[in-house]
C-alpha cells in the first residue's frame, strides 16, 4: 500500500483519522491561507483542500494524501480561528442566536513516481444554530475549553456542544474538521483499504 500522509498539522484531524487504525504520518504544507477578494466561504475551504494535497503530494511521491480545510460562514461573512480569547468572546458573540454554516472540504491525490495519478474533492456542509449566550456564558466556556485554534471559537467534541440548539450534517464528524464518511469512501475508491 502506498504510503498515507494527512496534509495538516491538526491535533483534531489527526486524532479523527487515527479512529480507522491506518498507518499515516503527517506534514504541514506552508500555503497562504488569505481569503482572495470575493471568495466564498466554500470556495476558499474547496481551494485551500487542495492546495494542501497538491503541496504535499509534490514533496513526497508516490503517496495517497489528504488535504482538508474548514471555513466558517455567517451571513456570507467568512468566521476564521480566533487566536486570542478577545476575538472568540467577539465571534460567539456575533453568532449568539444565528444559524452559522460550517464547510469542510476534502482532497485526496494518489500519485506515483512521476506524479497526480487521481484526486478526488468533497465537499461537506454543516448547518449550526446557536443559543442565545450570555457574555457570562460566552466567558465560562471560553475559560474551559479554549477553542482559540479552531474555526467558530467553538470545540463541538467538547463543551462547546452546549453552545447549540440543532446541528444538520449528513457526516457529525464534518464539524470536527475531517468528513469522515466522505474520507472513507474516498479511500475506498483509491484503493485504500480500512476494512
Amino acid at each position: 500500500m502506498q504510503k498515507l500522509i494527512l496534509a495538516s498539522s491538526s491535533a483534531y484531524r489527526k486524532a479523527m483519522l487515527q479512529r480507522l487504525g491506518l498507518d499515516f504520518s503527517c506534514y504541514s504544507p506552508d500555503i497562504d491561507e488569505t481569503p482572495y477578494p470575493e471568495e466564498s466561504a466554500t470556495q476558499l475551504a474547496a481551494r485551500l483542500a487542495a492546495e494542501k494535497a497538491r503541496c504535499v503530494a509534490a514533496k513526497f511521491p508516490d503517496t495517497v494524501v489528504i488535504g482538508t480545510d474548514q471555513t466558517a460562514e455567517l451571513d456570507g461573512f467568512i468566521i476564521g480561528k480566533p487566536g486570542s480569547h478577545q476575538q472568540a468572546a467577539a465571534q460567539l458573540s456575533l453568532q449568539s442566536g444565528n444559524t452559522v454554516l460550517f464547510h469542510s472540504a476534502l482532497t485526496i491525490i494518489k500519485s506515483d513516481a512521476i506524479g497526480e495519478i487521481k484526486r478526488l474533492d468533497r465537499l461537506d456542509s454543516t448547518t449550526v444554530s446557536f443559543r442565545q449566550l450570555s457574555q457570562d456564558k460566552i466567558e465560562r466556556y471560553l475559560c474551559r475549553d479554549k477553542p482559540y485554534d479552531c474555526a467558530g471559537s467553538f470545540k463541538a467534541e467538547g463543551l462547546g456542544i452546549c453552545l447549540f440548539t440543532a446541528i444538520d450534517s449528513q457526516d457529525p464528524t464534518s464539524l470536527i474538521g475531517l468528513p469522515m464518511i466522505a474520507l472513507c469512501s474516498m479511500l475506498d475508491e483509491l484503493g485504500v483499504n480500512i476494512i
